[in-house]
């Protein structure tokens, strides 16, 4: 192995061996710590609704208890398929309390491929958002015969199969009022290394599979980064992310040990409106959040034009060499001091200000973020700290810090992770957080982790001597040219994306051809604004798509990310997809990853016209 590298920090340490010994623990935990503090807040017709912790556990109790009531045992599964929503958060703290252990199903995930999760999994019971959901479940009720209960949290009960969460409350409530200690005593029984959640993989390619993660890997999170002493309960979250994914999870540990509140609303097209509305102190979100915002400002700006974009452009070269000057530890002199000031008085204060503010600082994960986006953020004032991880890994393995971030890298581990960069540049993680292994996949389990417990994460990365972590690609995903040259192709999509407004992805291909080509996928919103002033309003997106001022476009943006690649890597040709990409037609995951490989095969013929 070339290279190993342990936590660079020495926090309270202590914190981490004295966890709690499951998640519904550290919830009880908060709960008695400060019962009548907020602990969430989500929209409610046209306001928003707040509940303390006692009434979150009110609830928790009676769905809990009534999963008991139901007949389901420890580390049982019941499936949760349903958006970002409050009652996401209860029921899956409920299924917890029971003891039981939570599916997470995207509501998003097609009938066919929600029945494979549910019935691979083995549960025993499916919580669904509504009708649809329910829908797909009845589609293929004859492949979930180990389906006992299906609770609808919207709607209404059609038949023996399905009740609804209020009946799912009143069968805890009777429970109880029998048997009072019932869902303390299932907490009081369940030991660190009991399942606690399967999440199953995106699945870029082949069948998803089921991820087993036990409590200590969420208890270990949440108190490896309470170590960090980065956040508080002074801080405000606002949390939009799939909780069906990892990184959301994460975000429902944290507040349980460190006390702040968190806002939550799943809608992804109110996140700018909610920032301004809820004023957060800190938001986690993908990549292609903060690329849109950047593009978004950009292009108002630009259109605006005349004195107000020579002030902005003046402001931001003014705050890119202060940020320069700040990641190489230079000292800054007083005359750019006072430029700063000056800028942010005029221009970086009312960005801030869409952005809530009070935003302290935003995490970005899931995917690669370009560089340069995140440099224009903190030349603005709002640093966006990269971390990585994966389902595999809870989410969180390392992260960057407040006060110590390197644009490019995705921080340092957490205290108690490990990592080290194989032979061949795979990186391996070792630590709490790595799950038990795959479900009911043995031999993908062995060839994942080794004896000792270091986890093949098939990304491709490297340390740097101050021991940040730089990703930079998917092992799976590199490939090599005719020429003998390997190519990095989602480096080169995220450095795209971040000079293109108009783009959503560039999928970059090159495996044994003389020279890379690109398939163009455009952002919806924007190339309508785009295509409305440049006199092709009204056009549907498919001839937008295929207009020549379209492909002139982009092809200068082409032009311009080449000039920052190497020869072998340069894109030579593009075309453009005539349609988003998107989840429900199987070229993205749930997560806004993508899928690669699905769409180099739906698209083959327009790549092989790039090679005609």
């Amino acid at each position: 192995m070339a290279c190993l590298r342990k936590s660079q920090e020495q926090p309270d340490l202590s914190k981490i061996d004295n966890r709690a010994a499951s998640v519904p623990r550290m919830f009880l935990d908060r709960v008695a710590a400060t019962p009548t503090n907020e602990a969430f807040r989500y929209p409610d017709n046209d306001g928003w609704t707040s509940v303390n912790w006692q009434q979150v556990r009110d609830r928790v109790d009676l769905i809990a208890a009534g999963l008991i009531a139901l007949g389901i045992n420890p580390e049982d599964r019941v499936a949760l398929a349903s958006g970002t929503r409050y009652d996401w958060v209860v029921v899956d703290f409920g299924i917890l309390a029971a003891g039981a252990a939570t599916t997470t199903v995207y509501s998003s995930t097609n009938a066919e491929d929600t029945a494979f999760i549910v019935a691979n999994s083995g549960s025993r019971v499916v919580v669904a958002e509504n009708q649809s959901q329910v829908d797909k479940l009845v589609a293929h009720r004859a492949d979930l015969p180990a389906v006992e209960k299906v609770v609808i949290i919207d709607g209404t009960s059609a038949d023996d199969w399905v009740i609804t969460l209020e009946d799912l409350e009143q069968l805890g409530k009777q429970l109880l009022a029998d048997n009072p200690s019932a869902v303390t005593d299932r907490i009081d029984a369940i030991p660190p290394g009991q399942l606690a959640t399967l999440i199953y993989t995106s699945g870029t390619t082949g069948k998803p599979k089921g991820v087993r993660l036990n409590h200590e890997a969420w208890t270990y999170t949440a108190a490896a980064l309470q170590s960090l002493n980065v956040l508080s309960d002074k801080d405000l979250n606002y949390l939009w992310l799939p909780l069906a994914h990892s990184f959301g999870k994460v975000m429902l540990a944290m507040p349980l040990v460190m006390g702040f509140p968190t806002v939550i609303d799943g809608r992804v097209d109110k996140i700018v409106e909610n920032l301004a509305i809820i004023k957060p102190t800190f938001m986690g979100a993908v990549p292609r959040i903060f690329e849109k915002v950047h593009g978004r400002i950009n292009e108002t700006i630009e259109e605006e034009g005349g004195f107000k974009k020579t002030l902005f452009d003046w402001a931001i070269d003014v705050g890119l060499r202060v940020s320069r000057a700040n990641q190489a530890g230079h000292r800054i002199g007083a005359g750019l001091a006072l430029q700063r000031t000056i800028a942010d008085r005029l221009v970086f204060s009312t960005i801030r200000q869409r952005f809530g503010g009070r935003l302290r600082f935003f995490i970005s994960g899931s995917a690669a973020l370009d560089r340069d986006v995140a440099q224009w953020f903190d030349a603005v004032g709002t640093v966006v700290l990269e971390g990585y991880g994966l389902t595999e890994t809870s989410a969180a393995s390392t992260l960057n810090r407040p006060e110590a971030y390197r644009f490019g890298t995705v921080g340092w581990t957490l205290p108690g992770t490990d990592v080290k960069i194989a032979d061949d540049g795979e990186v391996l993680l070792k630590g709490p957080g790595v799950m038990s292994g795959y479900h009911d996949l043995p031999e993908a389990t062995a060839e994942s982790i080794t004896s000792d417990g270091w986890f093949h994460t098939g990304d491709i990365g490297e340390l740097d001597a101050e021991g940040y972590l730089r990703i930079t690609d998917r092992k799976k995903d590199m490939f090599k040219t005719s020429q003998g040259k390997y190519v990095a192709p989602s480096a080169i999509s995220a450095s795209f994306r971040g000079l293109c407004p108009f783009a959503s992805e560039i999928i970059v291909y090159g495996e044994g051809k003389p020279y890379c080509v690109g398939l163009v996928s455009l952002d919806g919103d924007a190339i309508r604004e785009w295509a409305d002033r440049n006199g092709l309003e009204g056009k549907p997106f498919d001839e937008v798509a295929r207009h020549e001022k379209t492909k002139a476009m982009v092809e200068g943006y082409v032009e311009t990310l080449n000039k920052h690649l190497n020869r072998w890597e340069q894109v030579k040709r593009v075309a453009i997809i005539d349609r988003e990409l998107t989840v429900e037609a199987g070229d993205l995951t749930p997560s806004l990853k993508l899928k690669r490989k699905a769409v180099v095969e739906n698209f083959s013929d327009n790549i092989d016209r790039l090679y005609a």
